[in-house]
């Protein structure tokens, strides 16, 4: 089970915001964002949105740090990654 994070770069809502991401499954996905206390509505589709203020967690929880092309390759390569137009929100 290895999950994946890219640094906080991405604005919104006044914040900067991480992707975390499995290479594995969704449920793998689900039960880590779970453990780290989110909300199952910051997921998007095939990725959590993290603020930065919980990066650290994330990785200190055991979350591969990586760059956000990384984070796009892997989410491919597993089958996982679903076009912004098919993603189903909390689900």
């Amino acid at each position: 089970m290895t999950l994946y994070v890219d640094p906080p770069a991405w604005p919104g809502h006044g914040r900067l915001w991480s992707h975390l991401v499995s290479d594995a499954s969704y449920d793998e996905l689900h039960a880590f964002a779970a453990r780290l206390g989110l909300s199952r509505r910051a997921f998007d589709g095939d990725h959590y949105d993290l603020p930065a203020d919980r990066y650290a967690d994330a990785v200190a929880a055991g979350a591969v740090e990586v760059g956000s092309r990384e984070v796009v390759r892997l989410l491919r390569e597993s089958g996982l990654r679903r076009p912004k137009g098919l993603r189903a929100r909390g689900g």
